[in-house]
């Protein structure tokens, strides 16, 4: 399931990375511990800087990932379920392209991403006649009946609940492609924007 996600991703953007997410899959929660991450959710890409470079892990909590892995897919899955998988694999695969590119990345910038990721995957997947019906569902469920982890302290929730802001509006302007079929330009204005880094692309986001 995570080599088809990250490879979904990489082809919706146009990308190819050499690191798959599934080598660096960590579904133990007191491992995840030792790494550094908080086990507070059931999601969570650990990351390390030293002077050999970036050294990373994805948490992924093993009943999650194996319910999301049964169901082959967010029409078969819990929306919920495939989405918090699709976002490990989504941040993965953003820290690594970007770290190729020798460029550093904010919390709050791979978090917005994210929220494009989710809302772009799902709607190729469930691409179809039906698809503006489909994607619109998709609009609602990811950005407008979001609920935040109530743990979450005063930074964090600024951040998801901006980076879920700036995924709705950029999402809305995909919406006219998305109903009228134009899967060619839908394509082309995601990897636009996927080459954007840093301000630019959440300027671009919120525009």
């Amino acid at each position: 399931m995570l080599d088809s996600i990250q490879e979904h991703l990489e082809n919706i953007y146009g990308i190819r990375c050499e690191y798959r997410a599934r080598d660096f899959l960590v579904t133990d929660a007191e491992a995840a511990r030792q790494l550094g991450g908080s086990a507070r959710s059931r999601e969570e890409l650990l990351v390390s800087e030293g002077s050999d470079g970036l050294e990373l892990a994805l948490y992924l909590d093993p009943v999650l990932l194996s319910r999301v892995t049964a169901a082959r897919g967010p029409l078969d899955a819990d929306l919920g379920d495939f989405c918090e998988v699709a976002e490990g694999v989504s941040h993965f695969l953003y820290v690594a392209h970007t770290a190729e590119l020798n460029r550093s990345v904010s919390l709050l910038e791979l978090e917005a991403q994210a929220e494009v990721d989710k809302f772009a995957i799902c709607t190729l997947l469930g691409w179809s006649r039906h698809v503006g019906r489909w994607a619109g569902t998709l609009v609602k469920r990811l950005f407008d009946e979001v609920q935040f982890r109530e743990r979450l302290d005063a930074g964090e929730q600024w951040r998801y609940a901006e980076a879920n802001r700036l995924g709705r509006r950029y999402a809305s302007r995909l919406m006219p492609m998305v109903k009228e079929g134009r899967l060619e330009s839908f394509l082309s204005e995601l990897r636009h924007a996927y080459r954007l880094g840093a301000e630019a692309k959440l300027a671009y986001f919120a525009r």
